[in-house]
Formats: structure tokens, C-alpha cells, sequence
């Protein structure tokens, strides 16, 4: 990964990001990226099973329910479901798949680049977004 992909996702490939495990848990790191992105200008999504509202904005229990176009998901679950959201981001088009601090499947990232999405992983958008992004 390099900081040109990095820079891409942050910049150039749309502003609406779908925060996969992200509830109203303050002491989850979920909850404060995606208080940073939203300082960036970026729209957040909070998708989790619980479908709690975060951030004033409306929460879906899965990537298929959001009745609108994403442009990046972020993902904070644990690496035995990245797959399964890496294929759902996939199947609704998404241009981009983030795997957080910690997330790591290889088959998964496979699939997203064979799919012809960018890949961020191992890394947090509150890192480097005033790093290479704004």
C-alpha cells in the first residue's frame, strides 16, 4: 500500500464513508475516527447490527440496507468478519475498502483489488488524513 492509494481513498474518491461497527460506544475507536472524519468533510454512515444513530446520522444494521451510493468503507471488526464485509463493499459498488488498525484477512484484500477497489489496511484515516489528506 502506498501513499498514493492512501491519498486516492482520502481524497480524490468521494466523501460518503460507510464506518462498519461503528455505535454510540465513546470508548470505541470507531466513534472517534468518525468524529475525525466528519471534521474532514466526510459523511459517515455508522453500520452496525444494532442500528443505533451516531454522530446525527442514520445507522443501517448492513452495507445492502443503505439506500444510497458509498464511496469508502472503513471497516472495525474483527479480522474473521473483514471477508464478509470486504465482499459486501464489493457487492454494492463501493470504490474503496479500508481495514482498519489490526484488520488483516489477505484473501479478502485479493478480493477487493481483483475487484477493482483500493485497498487501505493496517492503518486509521485519523492517522493520515493530516498526514497526507488535509
Amino acid at each position: 500500500m502506498s501513499d498514493d492509494v492512501v491519498r486516492r481513498v482520502l481524497t480524490e474518491l468521494g466523501d460518503t464513508w460507510a464506518v462498519v461497527g461503528l455505535s454510540q460506544n465513546r470508548a470505541r475507536a470507531a466513534y472517534r475516527v468518525a468524529q475525525v472524519l466528519q471534521a474532514h468533510g466526510k459523511r459517515i454512515v455508522p453500520v452496525h447490527p444494532r442500528a443505533e444513530e451516531v454522530h446525527g446520522e442514520t445507522a443501517y444494521r448492513t452495507l445492502a440496507e443503505i439506500p444510497f451510493d458509498i464511496d469508502v468503507v472503513d471497516v472495525f471488526v474483527n479480522s474473521r468478519l473483514a471477508g464478509q464485509i470486504a465482499d459486501e463493499a464489493i457487492a454494492i459498488g463501493a470504490k474503496a475498502v479500508w481495514f482498519q488498525l489490526g484488520v488483516h484477512d489477505d484473501a479478502a484484500a485479493e478480493r477487493v483489488r481483483a475487484a477493482g477497489l483500493d485497498l487501505v489496511q493496517d492503518t486509521c484515516p485519523a492517522i493520515e488524513l493530516p498526514r497526507l489528506g488535509g
